[in-house]
């Protein structure tokens, strides 16, 4: 069989890896089939709904990061997706993981006869290169160290200074880049991709999370209109609630919820009186993107450094629903 070719996607939470990633797959030749392994520190799957919308072979890998449990749910996922034999597979570890062990994985004797390693592509905001709770981070560090190609995202939000330095910080720290480069809206080249990954490799330690095991799937369970799943690892925390279909949110509402929660990162995909909604929340600023999906289980997702009053935040979720849980319904 002819080897797969494969490139990882990485960056810290909040640098745009879901969105270069659709971006990608909006931009890919007509002819070809790709796939997607998506890996998320919570619980319960934005990403993956996310990128469902894009026509791409999707499998998620949530709770966790797919390098943990002896690799064994990056090896299921994986699997799948070599069985279907796609023009090229995409990888998006958890913002929150190493990728050292997802490189020495592709790399392995199992995998090498199945897929050609190329390009491992970085993304980062400029502006954290100045913030000791990301450069200081042995994960954000190592995240750019493995890179290939190193992009500086969400530049429409950055100073004329940070913009000009970006480069030369860079070159300076990481000089074993083919490319550097600024972008926003997570454009990335697509001849990025086609460049030839270069052996390295960086030190790993071990990273503890709450929940080893990812969940295999959700489920709600009979007469429940809802379930919540928390994780913690890394120092940092998340909740994340999973709705029947047949709810529906207020969108405003929601909307004005989810921009007052001061929370690291919110992330979302739900039903609204509007249609499929997916919300993306970094520093209290709300992006929004319209999906095709319909008959759509929502998801709500909420990760920062400290636990969050979660009860309380659940109270204002359930209250934005255009139709109500009662005890007539439930």
């Amino acid at each position: 069989m002819k080897k797969i070719p494969t490139n990882i996607i990485t960056g810290f939470l909040g640098s745009g890896k879901t969105t270069a990633i659709i971006s990608l797959l909006k931009r890919k030749p007509a002819n070809e089939n790709w796939a997607v392994l998506v890996n998320e520190f919570g619980q319960v799957g934005i990403d993956g709904a996310m990128l469902s919308d894009e026509g791409a072979l999707i499998k998620e890998v949530p709770g966790g990061c797919m390098c943990c449990v002896a690799g064994l749910p990056m090896s299921v996922g994986l699997n799948a997706l070599i069985e279907k034999q796609p023009d090229r597979i995409i990888l998006e570890p958890t913002g929150l993981g190493h990728p050292q062990k997802v490189l020495n994985k592709l790399t392995s004797e199992t995998y090498s006869k199945h897929v050609e390693v190329k390009a491992t592509i970085a993304l980062v905001d400029p502006r954290h290169l100045d913030d000791a709770l990301f450069a200081d981070n042995n994960n954000f560090v190592a995240q750019l160290s493995l890179a290939d190609v190193i992009v500086g995202n969400k530049i429409d939000l950055s100073t004329e200074e940070q913009r000009d330095n970006f480069a030369p910080r860079i070159q300076s720290s990481y000089p074993d880049a083919q490319a550097v480069s600024l972008t926003q809206q997570g454009e990335l080249d697509l001849n990025w991709l086609a460049l030839d990954a270069k052996p390295r490799s960086v030190s790993s330690h071990h990273h503890d999370h709450g929940d080893d095991a990812p969940i295999p799937g959700l489920e709600i369970p009979p007469g429940e209109h809802f379930v919540r799943k928390e994780n913690s690892g890394q120092g940092y925390r998340s909740c994340g609630w999973f709705f029947a279909a047949e709810l529906e949110f207020d969108f405003s509402r929601l909307f004005q919820i989810l921009s007052q929660v001061s929370a690291q990162r919110v992330k979302a995909v739900v039903n609204t009186e509007r249609g499929c909604v997916a919300f993306n929340v970094v520093n209290q600023v709300v992006s929004i993107n319209e999906l095709s999906l319909s008959g759509f289980e929502s998801r709500i997702e909420v990760i920062d450094r400290q636990a969050l009053p979660w009860d309380e935040l659940e109270q204002y979720l359930l209250a934005s629903l255009t139709n109500p849980i009662t005890k007539e319904n439930e």
